[in-house]
């Protein structure tokens, strides 16, 4: 067996026996590629040969039967057919299917998937809301999208640094600041009884002083001057300033730390590297810069251009770094946290989970980075871009006042709708109320999550809680129940055990269930190289269709089975319970043990 508990998995031990068998049979071609692929006409087809032929000017189907002759007698095909102009329809043992689903069932941990041999470090960039500001629905994907990809690629043997690149500098903070030194008092605390409500106590604070102070600001032109002057000292460092600032900073992350939670996340304090983290940094950004040339100064300002963004009139467009009064804009902050994160923190790759409204500022951000030299072939940047939230009438999503929905009572309403769902069924299980309070949060939770997660990031999707916790359909709650129905025919099961039995001949729902679990560590590593979290929502969502059609066709709990029967088919069921498990905690998203 390979190292780490590592399993192969049946596709790439069949690829790797047909690529020999094709360097055996026609050596003239040099290393081919078996263009492995699942069929529905068998287990697997392999198309490669007919490429080869057309390389050969020789007879598909000769060449075809050639390499089938080379293959070695083993354990793993039981029938191997040539069919059309080459291709080969591959079938394999019902020996090799539980085998190979018992050395993964062995590996408790990782169920056989191996960790990346190339991993390195990657810095992922999500869940950025900002001080004083009450988080809204439009911050809900880059935090869910965000943590799904930090779980995936730890898992994968990444090393992960996350940073939530938080907004917490600019010109706003002069007026917050300014209204907070002449009225002292009007800044509440979040202690109330629990981190939830003292959370919604400090934005409720920081909200009042906002619109008062904003008030003020457009209203009396001695206080905006004595506002604009206070921004000038917090950016020189100013003690008094300063620790007004950090007021905000605290309180806003108390509430940010009780909406997280909500969102069954974990954000560490360590992690938040807001847009202060790089003031330091930002004049030696700008001078690199400008005495790489890669910048330019055009009009009193310091900006990078590229032929490719024009405006309507034809002109360049370019990337401010420096303002023509001296300030910053957002990409000099930026560009000095790509230098922090490949300089000091030595990343490999960096990860943006942002808006895709935002995609033209983060193409011109990572050009210019690798035009100054700070993302090469070697280190990389990739914004992982997503869509919009719509509301059922297909625009952007908003109460019936046309106000953007805040994230706290998005996330209220699901876990009241799911609770009641969950109470629905309560009875007949007999759940506890603590366990319907809990499950309610979790499937909840996890309706609002998988329902972001299952669709390509950069798509628009529709926020529909009715159909997200629906038993039926592409659900969260579809899955958990899965998850929860083979956790109560394990209970069931008494005296018997899951155990693989090799010998025994698996029926046609038995062999997919096993081939789609088989794949669990390639759809990971796909997800993983690719950023597409959408994928193992897939699979898991086929996973729980197979496990349906095997309920359906094959009783696991029968005293007309035999003992050996009972005990491969909960075995079966026990490893997709298992891989469902770890699948949906991947994505964020709790499996209840009984639903």
């Amino acid at each position: 067996m390979p190292e780490h508990g590592s399993v192969n998995s049946l596709a790439s031990t069949l690829q790797q026996q047909l690529a020999d068998a094709l360097t055996a049979a026609l050596p003239e071609a040099g290393t081919a590629d078996p263009l492995l692929r699942r069929s529905d006409r068998a287990d697997f087809q392999a198309n490669g040969i007919l490429a080869l032929a057309k390389k050969l000017k020789g007879n598909p189907r000769e060449l075809a039967d050639r390499v089938t002759a080379a293959l070695p007698a083993s354990e793993l095909i039981q029938d191997i057919e040539v069919s059309g102009p080459g291709f080969l329809n591959i079938t394999l043992t019902d020996r090799a299917i539980t085998q190979t689903l018992a050395a993964r069932a062995a590996d408790t941990d990782r169920l056989g998937v191996p960790p990346n041999a190339s991993a390195g470090t990657t810095v992922v960039d999500y869940a950025q809301p900002n001080v004083a500001k009450e988080m809204h629905v439009g911050h809900l994907r880059s935090a869910v999208i965000g943590d799904a990809m930090v779980q995936i690629l730890e898992f994968t043997g990444e090393s992960v640094v996350r940073r939530h690149h938080i907004g917490d500098w600019g010109t706003q903070f002069g007026m917050l600041i300014q209204y907070l030194t002449e009225h002292p008092d009007e800044l509440g605390h979040g202690d109330a009884a629990d981190e939830a409500a003292a959370g919604e106590a400090a934005m409720s604070s920081l909200n009042r002083l906002y619109k008062a102070s904003r008030a003020l600001f457009d209203s009396d032109e001695e206080f905006k001057a004595r506002a604009r002057d206070r921004v000038v000292a917090l950016q020189a460092g100013d003690p008094e300033t300063l620790a007004m600032w950090q007021r905000f900073v605290d309180e806003s992350k108390i509430y940010f730390y009780s909406v997280f939670d909500k969102l069954d996340m974990e954000i560490r304090d360590p992690d938040i590297v807001g847009e202060s983290g790089y003031n330091d940094m930002l004049e030696e950004t700008c001078r690199i810069l400008e005495e790489t040339g890669v910048a330019v100064r055009s009009e009193g300002a310091l900006c990078v251009f590229f032929d490719d963004v024009k405006g309507p009139d034809g002109n360049k467009v370019p990337l401010i770094v420096k303002k023509s009064n001296g300030g910053y804009g957002y990409a000099a902050t930026d560009l000095s946290a790509i230098r922090d994160r490949v300089q000091n923190l030595k990343a490999d790759s960096l990860l943006y989970v942002v808006d895709v409204r935002q995609s033209l500022h983060f193409k011109m951000v990572f050009e210019t980075a690798r035009r100054a030299g700070w993302l090469n072939e070697d280190t990389k940047a990739h914004q992982l871009a997503f869509g919009t939230i719509l509301g059922k009438d297909g625009k952007p999503f908003k109460t019936r006042e046309g106000v953007t929905v805040k994230l706290e009572d998005l996330l209220d309403e699901a876990v009241d709708r799911a609770t009641a769902v969950v109470r629905e069924k309560a009875a007949k299980i007999g759940l506890t109320e603590q366990e319907i309070v809990e499950n309610g949060r979790y499937v909840g939770i996890g309706a609002v999550k998988y329902a972001d997660l299952s669709t390509s990031a950069v798509r628009d999707y529709k926020f529909d809680l009715d159909q997200m916790v629906s038993l039926n359909g592409d659900t969260s709650v579809y899955l958990q129940y899965a998850y929860a129905r083979i956790r109560s025919i394990l209970r069931k099961a008494g005296d018997a055990k899951p155990a693989a039995h090799p010998e025994l001949p698996l029926a046609l729902a038995e062999r997919a269930l096993g081939l789609h679990l088989d794949q669990f560590g390639e759809v990971l590593s796909e997800v993983a190289a690719n950023y597409e979290p959408h994928k193992l929502a897939a699979y898991l969502y086929q996973l729980a269709s197979h496990l349906t059609t095997f309920y359906d066709q094959c009783q696991v709990l029968s005293d007309e089975n035999p003992p050996e029967v009972v005990e491969n088919r909960l075995f079966l069921v026990e490893l997709t319970a298992r891989t469902l498990h770890k699948g949906m905690a991947l994505l964020g998203i709790r499996t209840p043990e009984r639903l």
